[in-house]
């Protein structure tokens, strides 16, 4: 809807007072399982947020306050902000005796609120109501009114659901979860500082479905993110505003992806495809019922087998907003309810401690600098006792050549030897760590994979361009050559935490 249209204003105020004369759960969620919904949503969003003590909260779209006790509950101070009169007095009616709530009626669009002011901002199904000009220019205002390192949470329907009769006007968007995705990477600003302009945008931690909605609804079209307020360095991200951004332009383009999975098989994007994935777990002694973590879940062939074939409940992971958003597109025909996909960013992501008794990761930890801290994060996420799997590109012992210096400063890997990788795990307090040069092994696949491509009676490379076909030969070729010289290796590490 265009707010700066009358007419559509006009629109949108008629309906939301037709629809707000009771000031009920019903009436504002439109919904007349709003009790039920609430009683098993809330707590799961609340989940999702950053620790809010002490911290201040501005949440746009309060309507009556169905978040707004809970949040004040947990923070220092709330800002409840709705465009509805009604809805902000009946949030007043139920919040009003709490001290540290502030409430105001206004439109988001014109909202004047000091830079710098909160350290959280919460909004629930509103950005659905303005268009992309709109969403964009609130973006900007919004990156302002966070603290240096802030966190921005909202909440969205997707798609818009055939035979809805709900509501008699339309929202201008019903976006693809990557449609968000752009709009926010593409939010921007600049602080003039002593030392000069600083530049900072959103970097995504996560974006995931509401589970609430696809068990009590069958509904996988209600999502959520978690954004920071980052200063931004192009040259550290390849000349891209975020890493997301490096990864989703360059080596996991939507046709790189697909031309991967061609090669490794269906659902496939790591060595050896379901061959590998197969024999790694069956490493793992996975139990129906236990939780498991797929760190760099790729497009979700591994965690919709170890599902079927182990009834374990899997939360995959990836940076790669296109990896995603290919596994729910896949998922939409699995009906798996036990596997969960979201966008995220591993480093930054915060789940509670014990919370897994496996993490397994497939040639994902390459991306990741600082390894030592994120083998602290998988040892705090695990159980006693619980298990670490991980398949990773190592190096092999100095000197390098020159050409693949190159091609790791152009991926952006970090690398280590396989026996280092194994040291890392060691002192991170890992126990009964295994560290396995499995080189021989990436050089049988790669190999395997290499002539699959060339046999044009397989034809497994269909439908891509002759252009798009040489690329991918000539980069198995690449590392062939390179494991060939010494220089890269592969490495399969198992870790326990102590009972």
């Amino acid at each position: 809807m265009d707010f700066s249209n009358a007419n559509a204003r006009n629109n949108m105020k008629q309906f939301w007072e037709g629809h707000s004369s009771d000031g009920s759960l019903e009436e504002m969620m439109l919904d007349s399982n709003a009790s039920i919904l609430t009683k098993h949503e809330l707590p799961e969003v609340m989940s999702l947020l950053p620790d809010l003590k002490g911290k201040r909260v501005l949440e746009l779209g309060s309507g009556i306050g169905r978040f707004t006790g809970i949040l004040a509950e947990a923070s220092g101070h709330v800002t409840a902000v709705d465009f509805m009169t009604s809805f902000v007095e009946k949030n007043r009616e139920v919040n009003g005796h709490r001290s540290n709530v502030d409430f105001k009626q206004a439109d988001v669009m014109t909202l004047d609120l000091p830079l710098n002011s909160y350290d959280v901002i919460f909004s629930n199904w509103l950005f659905m109501y303005l268009s992309n000009e709109e969403l964009l220019a609130l973006a900007t205002r919004l990156l302002g009114w966070l603290k240096d390192g802030g966190h921005l949470f909202f909440r969205e329907s997707c798609f818009h659901q055939s035979g809805d009769k709900s509501r008699n006007f339309n929202p201008t968007q019903y976006r693809k979860p990557r449609d968000y995705n752009s709009i926010f990477q593409g939010t921007s600003s600049s602080v003039n500082q002593n030392e000069g302009a600083l530049s900072y945008g959103f970097q995504l931690i996560m974006c995931r479905s509401i589970q609430s909605y696809i068990k009590l609804k069958n509904n996988p079209n209600q999502y959520s993110w978690l954004w920071q307020k980052t200063q931004q360095d192009v040259d550290a991200n390849h000349g891209f505003k975020s890493f997301q951004q490096f990864l989703d332009s360059r080596q996991y383009s939507l046709n790189s992806i697909l031309r991967y999975e061609k090669v490794f098989g269906d659902g496939y994007v790591s060595t050896g495809g379901p061959e590998t994935t197969h024999e790694f777990l069956e490493m793992l002694g996975l139990k129906e019922g236990q939780m498991v973590l797929d760190v760099g879940c790729g497009i979700g062939g591994g965690d919709f087998y170890m599902a079927d074939k182990y009834s374990v409940n899997v939360d995959g992971i990836d940076l790669s907003s296109n990896m995603i958003e290919v596994a729910m597109d896949r998922a939409q025909g699995q009906n798996q309810p036990k596997v969960i996909f979201e966008i995220g960013d591993i480093t930054k992501r915060e789940y509670n401690p014990e919370s897994f008794h496996v993490i397994y990761s497939r040639d994902t930890l390459l991306h990741i600098q600082d390894k030592p801290a994120i083998f602290k994060k998988f040892l705090t996420w695990l159980r006693p006792g619980g298990k670490l799997l991980i398949s990773d590109y190592c190096c092999g012992e100095l000197p390098h050549s020159d050409a693949f210096k190159a091609y790791v400063a152009q991926r952006g890997y970090t690398l280590y030897t396989p026996a280092r990788y194994g040291q890392l795990l060691e002192e991170a307090g890992f126990v009964s760590v295994k560290a396995e040069d499995r080189t021989w092994q990436f050089k049988d696949m790669l190999q395997k994979e290499l002539n699959r491509m060339m046999d044009p009676n397989l034809d497994i490379l269909k439908g891509f361009t002759e252009e798009d076909v040489r690329a991918l030969q000539d980069g198995w070729r690449s590392k062939i050559e390179r494991v060939d010289a010494g220089n890269q290796k592969w490495g399969l590490f198992y870790a326990e935490k102590s009972a």
